[in-house]
């Protein structure tokens, strides 16, 4: 993981028009990855998910270090009992999608942080994250993180239902 303490939170804000008040400022704003870089904002309540309208075509204005990043804010509040987290994924720009429903790799990112930054405490964690709600796509990722030393295993669970063919051609 690497700080993002130079993110501008105000732009933030903007881009996905939320209030400072909205932001929990108790953890620090990191980028993670399991494969795709993602910025875990931390988000004080679960009301303030369905006012978030993202602008991704403001995204690498705002994240200079690490332009193709996602935005991922999250909570500890839920509306499921079996959940410990909350989010929602904007994508990249140069994904070609706005928003992810559920997501596998910044679930991942979720349970590392929570071992180095929530609860640093104990070596493993396994727990359930939401996501998806706001845009009627309800789904849910089991996260497993065992710490050893410095290194973190992260594992991810959960299921995958067709959503729609596309055709897909690649430049070679």
């Amino acid at each position: 993981m690497r700080s993002a303490q130079w993110l501008s939170i105000p732009c933030f804000s903007i881009t996905v028009h939320l209030t400072m008040d909205d932001i929990d400022l108790s953890t620090p704003i990191v980028y993670g990855s399991t494969g795709a870089w993602t910025l875990l904002i931390p988000i004080r309540k679960l009301t303030s998910f369905q006012q978030m309208k993202p602008d991704s075509s403001l995204f690498p204005e705002i994240l200079v270090e690490n332009p193709k990043a996602s935005l991922h804010p999250f909570t500890q509040e839920t509306r499921d009992s079996d959940a410990l987290m909350h989010a929602r994924h904007f994508s990249s720009p140069f994904s070609g999608t706005t928003e992810d429903p559920v997501t596998g790799t910044a679930s991942g990112v979720m349970g590392a942080y929570y071992l180095e930054y929530m609860n640093a405490e104990i070596d493993q964690t396994h727990f359930v994250v939401e996501q998806g709600h706001e845009i009627g796509r309800d789904g849910k990722v089991l996260v497993s993180v065992v710490r050893d030393g410095q290194d973190m295993d992260v594992k991810i669970q959960g299921t995958a239902v067709f959503v729609e063919e596309m055709k897909v051609e690649l430049d070679t």
